[in-house]
């Protein structure tokens, strides 16, 4: 049995009379994950894997060539879940002609409706993983990678809670990507294995959220799950936050507590921002670490024993931990970035929007295509509180019903140059040339940034805020 998760084997095993060999695991190959569509709007997520030409488009029927169509499937790691033909009435019968390339896809617009390739205007052009392709305002695609099939579970099986596609399993988890669950299967690794839970990972990447997850999935789920942030316990007093104190000690009169471990009997103790914590503080935790959990209360005369399974998190190096307190940690487990999954920023946009509707009391708006777009396009710092702090944005400067890319979020949301690809010299309009074209559009920013030759109306929003131009309605 491996040591830690980031033991586990990643290739496939079969069985024979001579014993066990390694198999090549599923080949990756280049595919679009439906990211936003007007008319179906619950197929957000589902994939098209492109191994060979094809079109798509409307319908099922075989394009006018006998080029097979591209087929939308909601993957998942114990096989791919059927969906119908695309059937947004807007789209043509042969709206796009896809073709792998060495290194990517190459895209060709072939339909009655314009085509955008992250956020330029196109006819045909080679896509790697993380462009995007807008149909007019009908569907927009991301292209990545996925294979051909996905692991299956060592330890989430399909019965386990099941929760329908695209939805947050009942941890809160959102996600259908790869990542997505490789890490419901590690988060259910680690919750049956009872060892001490070391999480690694970024700022926002969901650390509580995984531990919470860790803890009802684990034997441990009807007794007392107790997190503090451990950046907060002062130096002087971890003793007695970790350990507690008997009546009157240190002074008469103090109340008898158990502390953090004492509470945490028989459950599981998250101390977050654990790698906050000074190694001298850090060292006091080394014995409830060891298997008996041994701890002595403040004026205590006999130490006592907890049964709890400590889960630490940190956005911290593993390294910069106190060496046998990271030893003492049997697990560890990454939390990966947004960025590293960028086909659930869709799923997760919808999740998000869920809860501040709810929160704030009013139906829950639809995201427009030009915000998820270009929120695909963007490179998050602080992961999925990033994405939540850009959708509070939205919502309050959106119009009533309406989820918009509003100006103000156009230059948090630059994209930046595609990686390998030289910076462009796109001609920004002067002062004068901006207040004459929108003269001549009639006050229309739409009209007078298609005049200007700029990308979108939201370039010219922020040209438009650059220079202190006012605008009627703005």
């Amino acid at each position: 049995m491996p040591k830690t998760i980031d033991d586990a084997p990643t290739e496939d095993f079969e069985l024979s009379l001579h014993g066990a060999r390694a198999v090549r695991g599923p080949r990756e190959v280049h595919a679009l994950v439906i990211a936003w569509s007007r008319a179906e709007p619950d197929r957000v997520g589902e994939v098209a894997r492109i191994e060979r030409a094809c079109v798509l488009g409307r319908g099922s029927a075989p394009a006018s060539d006998g080029a097979p169509r591209a087929r939308f499937v909601r993957q998942r790691p114990w096989g791919d879940g059927p969906s119908e033909p695309l059937a947004s009435p807007r789209l043509s019968r042969e709206q796009l002609r896809i073709e792998p390339t060495a290194k990517g896809l190459r895209v060709a617009s072939i339909g009655r409706a314009p085509m955008w390739i992250s956020g330029e205007p196109a006819t045909e052009r080679e896509i790697v993983p993380g462009d995007t392709v807008r149909i007019a305002d009908e569907l927009l695609l991301l292209a990545v990678r996925r294979p051909t099939r996905m692991d299956a579970q060592r330890a989430w099986g399909e019965d386990e809670a099941p929760f329908a596609f695209g939805a947050p399993d009942r941890f809160g988890l959102v996600g259908e990507s790869v990542a997505a669950w490789t890490l419901r299967d590690r988060v259910a690794f680690a919750a049956r294995a009872d060892a001490h839970v070391l999480l690694l990972g970024a700022s926002g990447t969901g650390k509580e959220l995984v531990a919470r997850a860790i803890h009802q999935l684990s034997s441990r789920a009807s007794g007392p799950l107790v997190a503090r942030n451990a950046a907060t316990l002062p130096e002087g007093l971890v003793d007695a936050e970790l350990f507690g104190n008997v009546r009157n000690y240190p002074n008469p009169g103090m109340a008898e507590r158990p502390g953090l471990v004492g509470e945490a009997d028989k459950g599981t103790l998250f101390l977050d921002e654990i790698g906050e914590m000074p190694s001298t503080a850090q060292a006091h935790l080394l014995r409830v670490l060891d298997r008996d959990g041994e701890y002595q209360r403040l004026g205590d005369a006999r130490p006592r024993r907890a049964s709890i399974r400590v889960v630490g998190a940190t956005n911290r190096a593993r390294d910069e931990l106190k060496h046998d307190v990271r030893a003492r940690f049997g697990i560890v487990l990454e939390i990966p970035q947004l960025d590293a999954r960028p086909d659930d920023v869709p799923l997760l946009v919808r999740h998000l929007v869920s809860i501040a509707a709810t929160k704030t009391r009013v139906p829950a708006p639809e995201p427009s295509i030009e915000l998820v777009d270009a929120l695909l396009r963007h490179r998050y710092e602080l992961n999925v509180r990033e994405l939540e702090q850009l959708l509070w944005q939205a919502m309050a400067e959106s119009r009533a019903g309406k989820l918009e890319l509003v100006p103000s979020l156009v230059d948090r949301l630059a994209t930046p140059e595609r990686e390998g690809e030289p910076a462009g010299e796109e001609k920004e309009p002067d002062r004068e040339a901006i207040e004459a074209a929108i003269a001549r559009a009639g006050g229309s920013v739409t009209k007078a940034a298609r005049e200007l030759g700029l990308r979108n109306r939201y370039v010219l929003y922020r040209l438009l805020r650059k220079h202190g131009i006012a605008v009627d309605g703005l």
